[in-house]
């Protein structure tokens, strides 16, 4: 084998585990915050968490519904996806609103048999963008026109109805962790791992029980030189019952403040108040069940460049299968 070959494939490697990183990440951001505000809603801080929610609240100008729904879809009622936009649009970046997405996640639930389907997109899927009007990575759409682009991409690729999303920067899993004053953690094993700037070797933990910040916390929640994707997963699960413990008890109320802060200025979402809080009530009341779902294609370049090819036909019975969990037909609603 050439060393062109192998280099080839050390980075189509690299490549594949920067993508699995990104999606973890975008998991375990929305479910932190979840589960912050859950911890807040019987408490006093009620009215913060509104404040909050209400700050990070924005509408798409133009779209009062899926142009694949009938009604503009109720919450408290009806089946209902979402998509998770994850970001990066820290100063270092230096993209600010013109970003591109680093993680999409599509969840959709069916309330009546309290089911979800949750589906991660590869952010190199080469798909095409109504946007634009042509064929390119999807994690393009949200630097040609933000959430509206992205959520029109997906829509268009999957035939279904995206009714709500969440913008989130991955800056806040770091500030809702700082802001509670840290997590305890038991740290399975010794390791270094680059921070949230990239640096290569800037984090450094040793095992045991202990208090980890936000840079901390991350690094051991996507550290992937130690163990396998499913012993990561399992860290990322004590990461989140971590934060639950640590919002939900009695030390933390006078930090909520900074917390909400931190949520606040690092979301944006269609999710009102009030669907927020039914969110959290369903999630708390009804054990869902949820499937992983993933996108079967292949890595192929086009012109040089990376993307990843999507097999058209996994694509189809992904489509129809979403499309029934959903209990839609398919194609949008003619106006």
């Amino acid at each position: 084998m050439s060393n062109r070959s192998r280099e080839g494939i050390s980075f189509n490697n690299r490549r594949r585990k920067l993508r699995k990183r990104r999606v973890a990440m975008v998991i375990l951001i929305p479910l932190m915050l979840l589960a912050t505000a859950a911890a807040a809603f019987g408490t006093h801080f009620y009215g913060e968490v509104k404040r909050t929610a209400n700050a990070s609240f924005e509408e798409i100008e133009g779209r009062e519904k899926s142009p694949h729904r009938e009604e503009a879809v109720k919450i408290n009622k009806d089946n209902f996806s979402i998509l998770i936009i994850g970001v990066d649009d820290s100063a270092k970046r230096d993209f600010g609103e013109n970003s591109r997405s680093d993680a999409l996640l599509l969840l959709t639930v069916n309330q009546e048999d309290h089911t979800a389907k949750l589906l991660s997109i590869p952010r190199d899927s080469y798909v095409y963008i109504p946007e634009v009007d042509y064929e390119t990575r999807i994690n393009h759409a949200h630097a040609f026109g933000g959430p509206k682009a992205t959520i029109e991409t997906v829509e268009n690729l999957f035939e279904i109805p995206v009714d709500y999303y969440a913008r989130v920067n991955f800056q806040a899993f770091m500030e809702v962790i700082d802001a509670l004053g840290g997590i305890e953690v038991d740290v399975p094993f010794s390791f270094s791992e680059q921070d949230s700037e990239d640096r290569a070797g800037a984090i450094s933990l040793e095992p045991g029980l202990q208090t980890l910040n936000g840079e901390e916390a991350l690094a051991l929640a996507r550290t992937r030189k130690i163990d396998n994707d499913i012993e990561r997963g399992k860290r990322q699960q004590e990461i989140i019952k971590s934060v639950i413990r640590k919002a939900a008890s009695v030390d933390s109320f006078t930090k909520y403040d900074d917390v909400f802060d931190a949520i606040g200025s690092n979301m944006k979402t269609n999710l009102s108040f009030g669907e927020m809080k039914y969110l959290v009530q369903f999630a708390i009341k009804d054990r869902l069940t949820i499937e992983s779902k993933t996108l079967e294609g292949q890595d192929s370049t086009l012109g040089g460049a990376y993307y990843y090819q999507l097999d058209p036909e996994a694509l189809e019975l992904l489509k129809t299968d979403l499309q029934s969990h959903l209990e839609i037909h398919d194609g949008p609603i003619e106006q």
